[in-house]
């Protein structure tokens, strides 16, 4: 990544990017006790804009409820925190990583008394993979690793520990040369990306799975559902085998935080855009 932010909104606070410092015996260290989100800025004609800002700081809070967090901002207070940041940053393009965690009080796993703290970050983050992917498909391949259950952890939320699951997926991908992995369920169905949601044409039909199938429920795949839907295309969310895989003409990995990729092959072992908040 470069070009982090000049500026961090911290617990309410601008501050330089060098003074967002948090306690090394922060309970989110050692226990992963953090949610966060990943959301997108463009620039638009009319100016920057956030992809659906409400919703996913919505989810935000959703996420630490799983949790018994207790954000000490609101929605409203955070989104205008995003878009405080976003100007004084000077930026019209970029991406957003609000995040709350636990804070230092207790080393216990029990947080008892940790703060709960919150920060925003804007950054360029880039391509998330090669220009060449992007260009002519990515390559992907089934990851060892199984994605992790519903019943381990909260439903459809984006907690900063359960990702260790991811990291191990698109580590094990990049070491054998690939562009991204792919996460099976115990049962051999398809869940998703390392940090994707997925999509397979089928038939003229778009099909994607849903929660069942352990996913995070993204806000990027319910504005596709419904795009598709606007634009008369059929969908159908169902579970999703590696056989449908095989037989499918297209299949395209809704990139959570970034975009829409569709692989090349994948390895076995502006009007519609109604969703965008205008920060002017």
């Amino acid at each position: 990544m470069q070009n982090y932010s000049n500026k961090i909104w911290f617990d309410g606070q601008l501050i330089p990017y060098e003074d967002a410092n948090i306690h090394v015996l922060s309970h989110c260290i050692h226990y992963g006790s953090g949610v966060f989100e990943g959301i997108k800025c463009y620039n638009t004609d009319h100016g920057p804009a956030v992809f659906r800002l409400r919703e996913h700081i919505e989810r935000l809070h959703y996420s630490a409820n799983s949790f018994k967090m207790k954000i000490p901002f609101s929605v409203s207070e955070i989104e205008n925190g995003l878009i405080d940041l976003i100007k004084t940053n000077e930026v019209t393009d970029c991406y957003l990583r609000p995040i709350a965690f636990y804070g230092h009080d207790t080393l216990g796993v029990h947080p008892k008394k940790c703060p709960v703290q919150v920060a925003i970050a804007t950054l360029d983050w880039g391509a998330y993979i090669s220009k060449e992917a992007i260009a002519k498909g990515a390559k992907i391949t089934i990851s060892p690793w199984k994605k992790f259950q519903f019943g381990a952890f909260p439903k459809s939320i984006k907690a900063t520990g359960q990702y260790l699951n991811s990291l191990l997926a698109v580590q094990d991908a990049k070491s054998r040369g690939f562009d991204e992995a792919l996460l099976l369920n115990h049962n051999d169905t398809v869940a998703e990306g390392s940090g994707q949601n997925i999509f397979i044409i089928k038939d003229n039909i778009f099909h994607t799975n849903d929660f069942s199938s352990n996913i995070l429920m993204g806000i990027t795949r319910e504005t596709l559902l419904k795009l598709i839907d606007d634009m008369g295309y059929k969908s159908k969310v169902a579970p999703i085998t590696k056989d449908d895989l095989f037989n499918a003409i297209k299949i395209l990995n809704n990139f959570l935080e970034k975009s829409i990729l569709r692989p090349s092959n994948i390895h076995f072992p502006q009007e519609r855009l109604t969703f965008l908040n205008n920060l002017n």
